[in-house]
């Protein structure tokens, strides 16, 4: 019974001195489920040596950056160089020169009118010739009378006032007919041959392209009809309506450029010549105007256009377009650790300007980041992501 008592004891007593040895571990099946797995950063890439050929790493600069506004205009004539042609006088068009599109130079004839009133003034221009004629006669021959002691001074002066009006009245008689379109020619060969001209012409004042034309062959015309537009196409004004939250920004004198989608690629240059000082009620638009050369008249009016106004340039911070990737309507930019190790930290930013992104918040001028390949880098993360 002793016996019995004792190897129980001593069994004991192995079993304890085994667990002491093993300290209490657990099976590694259970260890390997209790153990917590470390938290992967998604922002963090790793590249390898290879591939970093892929990318560039530098710094942001600063830089002068002139933002360009984009106003919607319209190619409209330079009313410097336009000219509006009437009828001096109301009569009938007998003829008609120049058609829509022509080309015509200053003096050139549009069309002929006749005119009972271009008549009458021609009648009346004849009567004061008459009159001056006989009045120059009349005072030669009293100062020949008093010369003989035949008249009195009295006379003489009665006579010279007589010729004095009837120049005048002939001077006002001339002046008429100019008005009403007769030249100096015409006038010369009226006093000299004494023949009613039938009809008057009426004339460009300057050169250009006939852009209007609202007159046929038969039609009676009065002063104040529009019969033809005339306009020097060599420059034209472009149009803009600037909004009212940015027009403090536009001054006279900046730079802009001219983009016409009608002509594809093609820009024209110019300077702002004017900005109203009063806002349109309906558009809420302050109306800008820029002169622009146009040698070759591809630039036609009432062509639609778009206005790239450059603004004051201001010391910025900038990315390039290359250093910046977007998700989720934010936008990244890859922080170089060293080690080929790179973090994707958010950042605000400006509109795009020439290529680059002016950095409202999230990096400073000092720090080293991804200006090149950023979509390699991102995609290269995407996928250790998916891994």
């Amino acid at each position: 019974m002793k016996s019995k008592k004792l190897i129980t004891g001593c069994i004991l007593i192995l079993a304890s001195f085994i667990a002491a040895c093993n300290g209490g571990e657990q099976p590694a099946s259970q260890k390997e489920e209790g153990a917590q797995q470390e938290p992967v950063d998604v922002n963090v890439v790793i590249l390898d040596r290879d591939k970093m050929q892929r990318i560039r790493i530098g710094k942001p600069t600063l830089v002068n950056l002139a933002d360009k506004l984009q106003v919607p205009s319209q190619v409209e004539v330079d009313e410097h160089r336009l000219v509006r042609v009437g009828a001096n006088v109301t009569g009938r068009i007998v003829e008609v020169y120049a058609m829509l599109g022509d080309n015509v130079g200053a003096g050139d004839p549009l069309a002929r009118l006749a005119s009972p009133e271009l008549t009458q003034a021609q009648l009346a221009y004849l009567r004061a010739s008459s009159r001056t004629k006989l009045a120059e006669k009349a005072a030669e021959r009293a100062h020949h009378l008093l010369a003989a002691d035949v008249i009195a001074v009295a006379e003489v002066e009665r006579r010279e006032s007589e010729l004095q009006v009837a120049r005048a009245e002939l001077g006002a008689a001339m002046d008429q007919l100019r008005l009403l379109g007769v030249d100096s020619g015409a006038l010369k060969e009226l006093a000299k041959e004494g023949h009613i001209i039938p009809s008057v012409a009426i004339k460009s004042s300057k050169g250009g392209i006939v852009i209007e034309r609202n007159v046929a062959i038969g039609q009676v015309v009065q002063p104040s009809d529009q019969l033809f537009q005339i306009a020097d196409l060599s420059s034209v004004w472009v149009i803009g309506d600037v909004p009212e939250q940015i027009a403090g920004n536009v001054r006279v004198g900046q730079h802009v450029e001219i983009h016409v989608p009608a002509l594809g690629d093609m820009s024209f240059d110019g300077l702002i010549i004017f900005v109203a000082d009063t806002v349109n009620p309906l558009t809420r638009t302050v109306m800008v105007r820029t002169v622009v050369e146009n040698p070759q008249r591809k630039l036609k009016p009432s062509m639609l256009a778009t206005m790239h106004i450059t603004d004051n340039p201001a010391k910025s911070l900038v990315v390039p377009e290359g250093a910046v990737v977007r998700e989720g309507n934010q936008d990244y930019v890859f922080l170089a650790q060293g080690d080929n190790r790179f973090l994707r930290v958010p950042v605000e930013l400006g509109p795009e300007v020439a290529d680059m992104r002016p950095i409202l918040k999230g990096l400073t001028i000092d720090q080293s980041i991804v200006v090149d390949g950023a979509f390699h880098l991102d995609n290269e993360r995407k996928l250790a992501e998916m891994g």
